[in-house]
């Protein structure tokens, strides 16, 4: 067999490439690598190709994106299983992020498992359906894009949680149930979910890292930006318009980007790009952030603008985007030169657009659910936010949760009723 053309595209600090080239080489294969982070030629090419995310490799011109083990084997045709194996992370031989983070990574185990139950979204929902689903022995899997950005996490101040007598912020009631679903054996990730398959018995959820699959699902995504988009945001999405700076940041490098945002999500996804950008600007529709956030760091950063009450107002340019119109703090639209534009908006309504056809939603978003959270598709549950609620209080998700959650083990475990538990 001859030798494969293998062609790396990476980026400056992404571990994901890494675990690419790592693999190659202990395969035995040779690679050239080309670092979107430092050559626009090749940031360039990944743009002609439509691709905005690293690694992306092409072998003999087929194209594998993230790292997905398997499907580099077949292409490299290695038929040995136990040749060369990649470090599996969740066995302490590749590195970790810090173990005292709730939320970790994905890695080929993760992707190889068949969860009982996984939950798309952390937050009071989110955690205490993982509480209850991992109590009732349901290998339980949470993923959340960001954690410290939800409803709950940006509340300065919670003093009406039952049985939680003191003072304390909404992120760190949030922890505290993490942390609790954590200990009954519950797993944390961060990533994004990208589309959802819920038309067979084993649910699938596509994710940056490849594919989870579970026996049943529980979306508790919080609330976003409303349903009506900007207008050019749907045009360029892919080419221009982002949502996660760990994912496209490279691509951007010494440009010029616009981050639109009022929340904690959107000052670290500014400080992220602040790292590659010539310039950030940081559009805040409104005078304050949602929430008590600190960005005194980001504000003495020399590549940093920040511009108060300035809404954008839409997305132009080609091929890509090349402009933004924006009403400035004195009603005044203006248009700006901008290479990307990063949208974090929060708002009330659900971030069930993912989700597609996949169950039954109403005209806003908000998905249909019996008393029991059932969706209209075998298995899943909806509740928190996005479930339409009669008012949208911490305390009314968590019961939700915990709702899903044994309906979820009545699904799995085939019973003919609920199971309370009660001790």
């Amino acid at each position: 067999m001859s030798k494969p053309e293998i062609i790396v595209y990476s980026s400056t600090g992404c571990p994901y490439c890494e675990k690419v080239k790592s693999a190659l080489k202990d395969w035995g294969f040779e690679y050239e690598e080309r670092n979107a982070s430092i050559h626009k030629e090749y940031f360039d090419q990944l743009k002609e190709r439509k691709i905005f995310g690293t690694p992306a490799t092409l072998i003999n011109g087929k194209l594998v994106l993230g790292f997905q083990e398997k499907k580099f084997r077949k292409l490299l045709d290695i038929t040995d299983e136990t040749a060369a194996p990649v470090a599996d992370s969740s066995k302490g031989d590749a590195p970790k992020e810090n173990t005292d983070t709730i939320f970790q990574s994905i890695n080929e185990r993760i992707l190889d498992e068949v969860y009982d139950f996984v939950t798309i979204g952390g937050g009071p929902a989110g955690a205490s359906a993982a509480l209850y689903a991992a109590r009732g022995k349901l290998k339980t899997l949470v993923i959340d894009k960001a954690p410290k950005a939800g409803t709950l996490a940006i509340t300065h101040k919670i003093a009406n949680y039952p049985g939680v007598r003191e003072e304390l912020t909404g992120l760190e009631l949030l922890e505290r149930m993490q942390a609790q679903a954590k200990d009954f054996g519950a797993e944390f990730v961060r990533s994004t979910v990208l589309s959802v398959d819920f038309s067979d018995e084993i649910k699938k959820i596509e994710v940056a890292e490849g594919i989870i699959k579970a026996k049943s699902v529980f979306i508790a995504v919080g609330a976003k930006a409303p349903s009506s988009k900007i207008k050019g945001e749907e045009e360029f999405t892919g080419r221009g318009v982002s949502y996660c700076s760990t994912c496209d940041a490279a691509f951007y490098q010494d440009q010029v980007v616009t981050v639109v945002g009022d929340n904690e999500e959107a000052i670290h996804e500014a400080e992220t790009l602040a790292k590659y950008c010539k310039t950030v600007r940081l559009l805040i529709p409104t005078e304050k952030l949602k929430g008590d956030i600190d960005f005194t760091q980001l504000e003495n950063q020399p590549n940093v603008e920040i511009y108060r009450r300035h809404r954008l107002r839409e997305i132009t340019g080609t091929d890509s985007v090349e402009k933004i119109i924006i009403l400035n703090d004195k009603k005044e639209e203006q248009t700006w030169e901008s290479d990307g534009v990063f949208l974090y908006l929060g708002g009330m309504k659900p971030g069930t657009d993912f989700l597609n056809d996949s169950v039954k939603r109403d005209d806003e978003g908000y998905v249909v659910v019996d008393d029991h959270l059932r969706t209209s598709a075998e298995g899943v549950f909806a509740g928190g936010d996005a479930r339409r609620t009669p008012i949208k209080q911490a305390v009314i998700s968590a019961a939700d949760g915990a709702i899903a959650a044994l309906s979820a083990e009545q699904h799995v475990n085939k019973r003919t009723k609920l199971r309370p538990q009660y001790s």
